[in-house]
């Protein structure tokens, strides 16, 4: 099974051709390509493996931008009647793999 390691926004994801994956958000529109560094490439029986970086690139279409499930963050301090709730969300964009090289 063919598949790529490819960077963005300083994480690792592992994507086959076809697949739907969420990465850190890109500035671009939806609809429009966009290329990935890949740093691992396999056929299913060669694999290839940049140092860092290989000089394959990933092509891939956005598919929607939006944001991830609310993560809460809650501090306290015991007996000193210390609490502080916060959230975050964080957005990403999806992106279809549409070829490996």
């Amino acid at each position: 099974m063919a598949y790529a390691v490819i960077l963005s926004g300083g994480k690792q994801f592992r994507v086959t051709t076809g697949q739907v994956v969420r990465i850190p958000t890109i500035q671009k529109e939806v609809g429009s390509n966009v290329e990935l560094e890949a740093l691992t490439v396999s056929d299913g029986s060669n694999i290839q493996i940049g140092t860092p970086v290989l000089d394959q690139k990933v092509k891939g279409t956005i598919v929607e931008h939006g944001r991830g499930e609310k993560v809460i963050v809650f501090k306290f301090k015991r007996r000193k009647q210390f609490k502080r709730k916060q959230g975050h969300r964080q957005g990403f964009t999806a992106v279809r793999i549409d070829s490996l090289a």
